[in-house]
């Protein structure tokens, strides 16, 4: 595990910046505990935390500009004990985000939306054809999915693909909740703000995006190769979540920590119903030259029960670099893209 000499290079553009400063005293969180109800975005909702919620709201809502494209990603799951199969799904995918354009927007104004993604599988056979499209709220619970499977030819409305579901084809070591470290809504929890601390963190960690390596020199079968990994020490948020009562997920108790200067999530710890740390999650930040910020987008989840991991949202080995998009006219920059009409009209092209 190299360690390298902290760098503090995470900014934010100077509307992120202004806008943040708006939030102190303006952001709401909802009656219900967890929704965002409004903030001035793009921008951190709240610069001075005082609890779990808000902290990860931070997280949720840092600067990425409007979109996030993969033109090709592999989502790779290491092979079972005694095996050598691995998964290794090739897709490409767009993440959209509503509230991220440049200047200063109220997000109680524009659609109740975190993001929007959308992502078509091309590899493996199994998998080849299968698409989906999904929008995860600010302010109701689980997500709306679309799943187009070609075998049916047809589009499937998917109201619990959400939370710890597991995702298609992953051998159920992959749920929809672990990207980024984390996804979703984050409405079944209780969260704790518990302080700051010093860790070695994952951080500049480049080799994780190196995307004119070999897939076979990132991904050894046990973790990611060392060289593609890189640590240094920081100040981390570290955040509790507690499943309220009532409320049910494979991982009832979980630990976040999120970086003192850009909110992203650097690592996470998963414990299962017994109180056993079974599965852990590292972030790579990379300083983002087209926004100006910080980000994770690739991670790595080892499920240590099982001795398997998984590898993912990356364009580690594919010779096609993750684009950060801070201006675009796609039509994929636009809500009206993200239907099931739209999934079912380019998926049987």
């Amino acid at each position: 595990m190299d360690v390298y000499p902290s760098h503090r290079e995470c900014g934010v553009p100077d509307f992120v910046a202004e806008n943040t400063k708006k939030n102190v005293g303006f952001s709401k969180i909802g009656a219900n505990g967890w929704s965002l109800t409004d903030a001035n975005v793009p921008g951190y909702p709240f610069p001075i935390p005082e609890n779990g919620i808000e902290a990860m709201w931070n997280s949720k809502l840092r600067y990425r500009g409007v979109a996030t494209e993969y033109k090709q990603v592999y989502t790779s799951v290491s092979p079972r004990k005694g095996g050598s199969d691995w998964i290794r799904a090739s897709s490409e995918q767009t993440m959209f985000f509503p509230w991220g354009a440049k200047g200063t927007a109220q997000l109680s104004k524009l659609p109740q939306v975190e993001y929007f993604t959308y992502f078509g599988y091309n590899a493996p056979a199994a998998l080849a054809g299968q698409a989906l499209m999904a929008a995860v709220f600010t302010d109701q619970p689980g997500s709306e999915t679309f799943y187009y499977f070609p075998g049916q030819r047809r589009v499937r409305r998917m109201p619990s693909y959400a939370y710890d579901s597991p995702q298609i084809g992953m051998e159920n070591q992959y749920a929809f909740d672990e990207p980024f470290v984390f996804n979703g809504t984050p409405d079944r929890f209780d969260w704790k703000l518990i302080g700051k601390k010093e860790m070695l963190v994952p951080y500049n960690s480049f080799g994780a995006y190196n995307f004119a390596a070999k897939v076979d020199d990132i991904m050894k079968t046990d973790s990611i190769d060392p060289a593609y990994r890189r640590y240094e020490l920081h100040r981390v948020w570290v955040v509790e979540a507690t499943v309220k009562a009532g409320n049910r997920h494979t991982s009832p108790k979980r630990t976040f920590y999120l970086d003192e200067d850009s909110w992203a999530p650097l690592l996470a710890d998963d414990y299962d119903a017994q109180g056993k740390l079974w599965k852990m999650r590292e972030g790579y930040l990379i300083p983002v030259y087209e926004t100006g910020s910080c980000d994770v987008s690739a991670f790595a989840q080892y499920n240590l029960s099982e001795g398997r991991y998984v590898f993912d949202m990356n364009a580690a080995g594919t010779g096609k670099d993750v684009q950060w998009v801070v201006e675009g006219k796609s039509p994929r920059y636009k809500p009206a893209f993200y239907t099931s009409d739209n999934l079912r009209s380019i998926s049987d092209r």
